[in-house]
């Protein structure tokens, strides 16, 4: 499925905006982008297994909130980084 990456996360994939990655929840899909992206998960997950405060992601246009939603092939997956400072 396409996955969007976000500017400050594109380091990560030799500046490209949009990859392809597998998976059947958003957990799995994290995992085989750090597959073939090294530490691209680890700056949208925490410790705890969690997405990070400042990350966003949206599957087909709505706001996911669990690593255990499920996906399909089809389905375009937006990430998203909030940016912060004064």
């Amino acid at each position: 499925m396409k996955v969007y990456i976000p500017s400050p996360l594109r380091s990560y994939t030799a500046q490209q905006s949009e990859v392809q990655a597998t998976g059947a929840t958003i957990a799995e899909l994290l995992t085989d982008l750090n597959r073939q992206y090294p530490g691209i998960r680890f700056r949208m997950i925490d410790e705890q297994d969690a997405i990070r405060p400042h990350m966003r992601i949206f599957v087909n246009g709505e706001q996911v909130w669990g690593l255990d939603t499920s996906l399909a092939a089809a389905d375009e997956v937006h990430i998203l980084q909030a940016l912060s400072g004064g």
